[in-house]
């Protein structure tokens, strides 16, 4: 049986072991013709005493097609909704079959793999870090669609199903085990199918062995039905919780809570039909296209190394080194450590070093008093940073980062002190987010072994690091550099060099349009506002606030000095003399200098009131959606041109780098991903639209109207 092997053993008891083609096993057109054919084996079975699921993959099943689900994206709905009806119902089969149904779990079962457990009447699961249960279906734009969303909720309740559900995270089966949601756990693969078949060889006089809970008829959602003054008060109570979260942006969620509030009023077979029309209108919907592109195969990409250059074999960081022990050198400090290597810590004073391995000491208590380490393991960490003040502790470091202040300089200066300390093959990292590498490789003694390694604040918590290609760094320089942020369990994406780079100077263009909004005279809280209903984390001057005026008047000053940006073509100059004013005037340099857009106290923050008598203009009228757009298409646009002018050296990067390192939105799947899900005409009208109205710097890049003439999407 193709993709299936199936085998009876004396006692009655079939074996089906999923082995299809590919990696994986995944609910596909080969799945659905193997497992069909399966069903009507087993229906028509002599001497059938139970069965057991098994695989021979190291996962046990990895869910849906997404390519197939991709595909189905422009799809009728009527037709997809009757192929989702018709394999429910061939799933449905197995769990209503005579007999005990068990599910040997001997790797991750994720998505449509946990729910094909959950079909299962007892499950077996080895006890293993690998092995792992859940439903992610909601990080990707979807639901679960082949009844697990019903079946969770059965189950479990309403409200212990919801976070499994909503939040879409990986259960270790330890934890799965204390949930109830697996039965057992063997210490060994070949305790699996023994175990499982010791359950159904023990239940064979027991009739409601082979009964699923919401088939049988005393059967009560645990919890309460949907009458049930605890679950009324959900139902009234969860959907507000949930809009406030999503902001309206994401459609998954949402589809989930009413699937789970209709599971509670429904019989189960129509509470499944239900679910089956919420995942049809997903799965067609742009946020899944989005994010599905994105968060699955895009960033299956990154992570696979497609940006890595092919020949130098993979290498890991033996030793360190980190000059400067300041915010980001301890963060980089205590994020390599905890990948078990020997860092360097330097920084002026051994004060100031042991300051920054504090920063370790500090995070570690943390993580010890959530019961997520041991004191062993906090002393082991520590035991890895060597705090110093004297350059020759980086004697022999495979790799010194340089994280100091944002002057040429005095990185020059650095380098040419401490770069002799490296190791024959060792190379050079400068944690920069806007200096050009090439002028900074000016100073090294070999250009090819230098590249800018560019962490995201905090380090500890933020996954992604840009890695920048100077005019001279090396394939070898950067497949080292790659590995090295791998190692750490970071996100890499690799850009060339330019001013500000990819991630910099993306993301500063929305806090400039939101400056030049300021200072056309709208109300700053409406632009905040309106920045958090796009789906940004804060709004834009929030975020202005806590980066600070003063960096970013830095910086630009910086630029300008260096020859890499000529004032007179700045197509934000009233927004960036606002920020200027703020600065050199007003003293309101940032949140940690005092104060920026807001002041700051106990209470929370409230508008610093001389922007409002000085700035806003209530006859100025400007429309939501153009806020909105407005604060979106920016960063798209300054997006496009960086893929356009190569800065930027894949889609994929371009989005991964958007989505983890400047908080692009998630529904967009990335600023690139955005103008797929847009439509690429459509994007060129609207920012037509926007440019006729605020400025050339909204017009569409000329790559879009490329792609539109080659009728092809970004990918």
């Amino acid at each position: 049986m193709s993709g299936f092997h199936y085998q009876q053993d004396a006692d009655g008891i079939v074996t089906i072991t999923m082995d299809m083609t590919g990696p994986v096993n995944a609910m596909n057109a080969e799945f659905d013709q193997a497992f069909s054919r399966c069903v009507a084996q087993l229906e028509a079975q002599d001497n059938l005493t139970g069965v057991v699921f098994a695989s021979a993959k190291s996962t046990f099943f990895a869910g849906g097609d997404l390519n197939v689900l991709l595909a189905a994206n422009g799809a009728e709905a009527d037709q997809l909704l009757s192929n989702f009806l018709a394999n429910k119902a061939m799933l449905r089969r197995i769990e209503t079959l005579p007999v005990p149904v068990v599910a040997a779990i001997n790797g991750a079962a994720l998505g449509g793999g946990w729910e094909l457990c959950l079909l299962c009447n007892y499950r077996v699961a080895l006890d293993k870090p690998k092995v792992n249960i859940g439903l992610p279906e909601v990080t990707l734009g979807l639901l679960p669609g082949a009844g697990g969303v019903v079946r969770m909720t059965h189950l479990l309740g309403a409200e212990q199903a919801l976070p499994y559900l909503l939040e879409g995270k990986p259960l270790a089966v330890a934890k799965a085990q204390q949930a109830g949601l697996v039965d057992q756990l063997v210490s060994e693969p070949e305790q699996l199918l023994p175990a499982a078949k010791a359950w159904i060889l023990a239940n064979q006089d027991n009739p409601e062995a082979s009964v699923q809970p919401w088939d049988k008829p005393k059967h009560r959602i645990p919890g309460g039905g949907f009458n049930h003054p605890q679950m009324a008060q959900l139902a009234m109570m969860a959907p507000v919780m949930l809009r406030q979260k999503t902001r309206g942006l994401l459609p998954a969620p949402e589809r989930i809570l009413d699937v789970v509030l209709e599971t509670l009023k429904l019989p189960f077979d129509l509470a499944q039909e239900v679910e089956s029309r919420h995942f049809t209108s997903l799965v067609r919907s742009v946020q899944a296209k989005n994010m599905i592109s994105t968060f699955f195969f895009q960033m299956n990409k990154v992570n696979g190394g497609a940006s890595r250059p092919p020949a130098p074999p993979k290498q890991k960081i033996g030793k360190l080194g980190i000059i400067g022990a300041g915010m980001m050198g301890q963060g980089i400090a205590f994020s390599s450590a905890k990948a078990g290597i020997e860092v360097v810590l330097k920084d002026t004073s051994q004060a100031g070093a042991d300051k920054g391995k504090g920063y370790s000491a500090s995070l570690m208590d943390k993580r010890i008093s959530r019961g997520r380490a041991s004191e062993q393991q906090k002393q082991a960490l520590l035991q890895r940073i060597h705090a110093t003040a004297v350059d020759e502790d980086l004697q022999g470091c495979d790799l010194i980062i340089e994280a100091v202040f944002e002057k040429v300089e005095l990185k020059h200066q650095i380098n040419q002190q401490t770069e002799p300390m490296l190791a024959a093959d060792g190379i050079w990292g400068s944690n920069t987010s806007t200096l050009p590498i090439t002028e900074l490789a000016k100073s090294s003694r070999d250009s090819e072994k230098f590249i800018g390694i560019h962490f995201f604040s905090p380090v500890d918590k933020m996954p992604l690091v840009e890695l920048i290609c100077g005019a001279n760094t090396s394939d070898d320089t950067l497949a080292k550099a790659f590995d090295y942020v791998q190692q750490i369990g970071k996100t890499p994406i690799v850009v060339n060099d330019s001013t500000g780079f990819y991630t910099s100077r993306t993301f500063g263009m929305q806090l400039a349009e939101a400056a030049q909004m300021v200072a056309e005279g709208l109300h700053p809280q409406r632009i905040d506002a309106l920045g958090k209903a796009i789906g940004m984390p804060v709004g834009p001057l929030t975020i202005q606030d806590e980066v600070s005026q003063k960096l970013a008047f830095d910086v630009a000053n910086t630029q300008i000095a260096m020859g890499l940006m000529d004032p007179s073509q700045d197509p934000f100059p009233e927004g960036n003399a606002l920020i200027r004013a703020m600065v050199t005037e007003d003293n309101r340099q940032g949140r940690h200098h005092g104060g920026g857009y807001f002041d700051y106290h106990d209470g929370g923050k409230t508008l610093w009131p001389q922007l409002l008598s000085c700035y806003y203009k209530p006859e100025v009228t400007v429309s939501d959606a153009d806020i909105k757009d407005r604060l979106l298409f920016i960063n798209v646009n300054e997006a496009l041109k960086c893929l356009q002018e190569g800065v930027v050296r894949t889609v994929a990067d371009a989005n991964i780098g958007s989505i983890l390192g400047i908080g692009a939105p998630a529904w967009t799947g990335g600023y690139i991903q955005f103008v797929n899900g847009y439509g690429l005409q459509r994007y060129i009208d609207r920012c037509e639209q926007l440019a006729a109205r605020y400025g050339a710097r909204f017009r569409a890049p000329a790559i879009v109207a490329e792609y539109l003439s080659a009728e092809k999407e970004f990918h």
